[in-house]
């Protein structure tokens, strides 16, 4: 039996003015995994209406996922795609890029990929600009 250590971490976070939820993933992530972070997540996001849920998931110690658990990601992302406004993926491997990219293809917020912790706040805390449709001002 390994004692190899992998999981998902879940909290919620702030940088200055801002709050985020953080996600850290270590090790390979199997469906037992997500059979019980999909509970604790889904508890922390019920309610939300709005896509305002900001997200940084720091992955630097990622290796990957079993091919259940990458499906079980998938289906998550789908479900809630509504609510995230932005979500930071911080790595080291290519594997951390492509999600990025592919990710970006199921939610209805940005995604982008950062080597760098600070790199990804400060992309987390830049406000975004949103035309009023009403009388064509910005917010």
């Amino acid at each position: 039996m390994s004692n190899v250590e992998h999981g998902i971490s879940i909290g919620i976070n702030r940088v200055n003015e801002f709050f985020f939820m953080k996600i850290r993933i270590e090790g390979t992530l199997t469906h037992e995994d997500y059979e019980r972070m999909i509970p604790m997540l889904t508890s922390s996001i019920e309610g939300i209406t709005e896509p305002e849920v900001r997200v940084l998931i720091d992955a630097t110690d990622f290796k990957g996922w079993e091919l259940r658990a990458a499906w079980d990601d998938i289906k998550f992302g789908m479900e809630y795609r509504q609510i995230f406004s932005k979500i930071a993926i911080v790595g080291t491997n290519t594997i951390e890029t492509y999600a990025a990219k592919i990710g970006g293809w199921f939610i209805d917020g940005d995604m982008k990929f950062f080597e760098s912790l600070d790199h990804a706040y400060d992309w987390l805390n830049q406000e975004d600009i949103k035309a009023d449709i009403k009388d064509g001002k910005y917010k």
